[in-house]
């Protein structure tokens, strides 16, 4: 079968070129900056791609698959869509764009507590099938209900964030005013009058909110009272006194997201926790903390026959995904890949075809089984043995044909 390419976008980074173009200044800082100077943002990537894997070309090959099973769902791809912030700031309706493509070619969609479209809305697009990550509320009883909620709407998966104790240092977030309190400037007014697109669609779909919240947010708040609420709704630090409840109440897969330690893995494993992402929060939180795929090898190696060990943070492509399960990763997911890919796209940036000529089509055939492909240390110099076939314009295609 023939596919069809999009030749003005055969990267990420075309997309996310053309993202730049499309939305304002503040909205496309908030999505593509990290912390502090960026350094553990820029090392997630850079670390990643030292990974390099070693072909064996002339072992026989019967065939190759991208389906994986994952808490005894089998998915079409070994990729998902992370929970995002704000998603609806950086393209208007975007998690509703995004749901609704992850369930069209049966990929996980995990959404945020402050994203910008309810558990109620994501669970009715995705038949139940959507993926939910809890901030963690100061109050038990917010707590619980956020929870009720998701066992609800049929979330199969919990995902409780552990890596924001506090909120990170983002300099381009004060700078744009998207820090708590939130402040809107001349300055934003004037970059959104710039992309008339973006502001018609904002119009459209109305001013994104937190919509999780909205039912425990007391009405008419000004910015400054917004930013006091957050910071009293919502403690961060997560420890066996906080967690222990929550694998009590919940009754679905539990998993825990933002581990770089061995020492948080035994925890979790301890706790009865179904699963871990190794995830830095895509380099958002400790600018000098280890990139992703660094604690991923070992914790892996270690504990991946224990508990299912996922990764996030850095992943940008077909092939980085594959670097990715190769280094131990049962599953991948990625925030900014689909996010460049809306608001590059809009409406369109969900759109695909048939899984069956989506994401990472394996064409080497002998790393046909990429979990089963090796990590040499120091690595093996040589071609990643995965080639991507995508049309990564309107599509949920992550990467590119290699060149």
């Amino acid at each position: 079968m023939a596919i069809k390419i999009d030749t003005r976008y055969p990267s990420i980074d075309d997309l996310r070129k053309r993202a730049q173009q499309k939305i304002p200044k503040f909205a496309f800082e908030y999505l593509d900056g990290g912390c502090n100077e960026d350094v553990n943002l820029i090392r997630n990537t850079s670390e990643l791609r030292e990974v390099q894997l070693k072909p064996n070309y002339l072992r026989n090959h019967g065939g190759s698959s991208t389906k994986t099973k994952l808490f005894g769902i089998e998915y079409d791809a070994p990729f998902g869509i992370a929970p995002v912030g704000l998603q609806g700031l950086m393209w208007p309706n975007s998690p509703e764009i995004l749901a609704k493509a992850a369930f069209e070619h049966n990929i996980p969609f995990i959404l945020s507590t402050v994203t910008t479209t309810s558990i109620e809305r994501v669970a009715e697009l995705t038949e139940g099938k959507a993926w939910f990550q809890l901030y963690h509320p100061t109050e038990n009883s917010l707590r619980d209900d956020i929870i009720k909620r998701a066992a609800t709407s049929e979330c199969p998966v919990l995902v409780i964030l552990c890596d924001v104790p506090s909120f990170g240092h983002r300099p381009r977030d004060i700078r744009n005013g998207l820090a708590m309190p939130p402040k809107m400037n001349v300055t934003n007014i004037l970059q959104a009058f710039g992309r008339p697109h973006w502001s018609l669609q904002t119009l459209k779909h109305g001013i994104p909110g937190f919509a999780n919240l909205l039912p425990y947010m007391p009405k008419n708040l000004d910015l400054k009272q917004l930013g006091k609420f957050m910071d009293q709704t919502f403690s961060g630090r997560l420890n066996e006194e906080k967690i222990k409840p929550i694998r009590d109440m919940w009754k679905g897969k539990l998993v825990l997201k933002g581990v770089a330690s061995h020492y948080d893995t035994e925890q979790a494993i301890r706790l009865g926790l179904d699963g871990i992402i190794v995830s830095n929060h895509g380099g958002r939180q400790l600018d000098a903390g280890e990139s992703s795929i660094k604690p991923l090898k070992t914790i892996a190696e270690k504990y991946g026959n224990q508990i299912e060990v996922m990764m996030d943070s850095g992943i940008r492509s077909g092939v980085d995904v594959a670097r990715s399960l190769a280094s131990g990763a049962k599953f991948t997911f990625m925030g900014r890949s689909f996010m460049y890919c809306v608001s590059a796209l809009g409406k369109n940036g969900g759109k695909a075809k048939k899984l069956s000529d989506l994401n990472i089509i394996i064409k080497h055939n002998n790393v046909a089984r990429i979990k089963q492909a090796r990590i040499s240390r120091p690595p093996i110099v040589g071609v990643p043995a995965l080639v991507r076939i995508c049309d990564s314009g309107p599509s949920l295609r992550i990467g590119c044909p290699s060149a």
